[in-house]
């Protein structure tokens, strides 16, 4: 069975943080926007995008919000035993993406997403299959007590890229200033073809 193809989508602190308390530690009203419209734009008529994240990711959520509306939530946990309410539940990422990858599900979802938390996003930036990674950096440190990945471990891996959806310029919210960077996988090169 063929594994979906997906995006990353996460904002980092200074320090490349990306939470405190398993929670958010920052309140950015226009670069939630982008976080919502990213993952729910589609561009075929019946079709939906779906997010993958952790349990804490989902405990995260306030109630009122969940399942994130519009788009088909995914939870990964080896813990829980019951699918929570409005969500698919998948024990690890490649159970996920194989159901993402059926004929079915590739018809009906659009684009793919992982919004984390930090285990999932280290997971998944040295996967395969990840495509896209939309990186918002804000130039500030909030005392994170998890963080992304290194970008010294997945970075030489992807190349600088644009969407044209998506505001790349330096921009400031509530005194915090912060730029989205947009990042595709580098094609595998082709093994050359011995001589005969």
């Amino acid at each position: 069975m063929a594994l979906r193809s997906f995006s990353i989508i996460v904002a980092v602190d200074s320090q490349m943080g990306i939470g405190k308390d398993n929670n958010l530690p920052w309140r950015l009203p226009k670069e939630m926007k982008h976080f919502t419209r990213t993952t729910s734009h589609t561009t075929r008529e019946g079709c939906q995008n779906a997010v993958i994240m952790g349990r804490k990711s989902w405990d995260a959520i306030p109630t009122k919000y969940r399942p994130l509306p519009n788009r088909l939530n995914i939870v990964l946990s080896r813990s829980l035993k019951q699918q929570p309410d409005g969500a698919l539940l998948f024990s690890n990422l490649g159970e996920a993406l194989a159901h993402l990858g059926t004929d079915t599900t590739r018809r009906e979802i659009e684009n793919v997403f992982v919004i984390g938390g930090g285990q999932l996003y280290a997971e998944a930036l040295m996967s395969e299959y990840c495509q896209r990674v939309y990186l918002t950096r804000l130039n500030k440190c909030f005392d994170c007590d998890v963080s992304l990945l290194s970008t010294d471990a997945w970075l030489p891996q992807y190349v600088v890229s644009s969407d044209p959806n998506v505001d790349q310029e330096l921009q400031e919210e509530k005194g915090i200033q912060y730029q989205i960077h947009v990042y595709d996988r580098q094609p595998v090169a082709a093994a050359p073809v011995a001589a005969s």
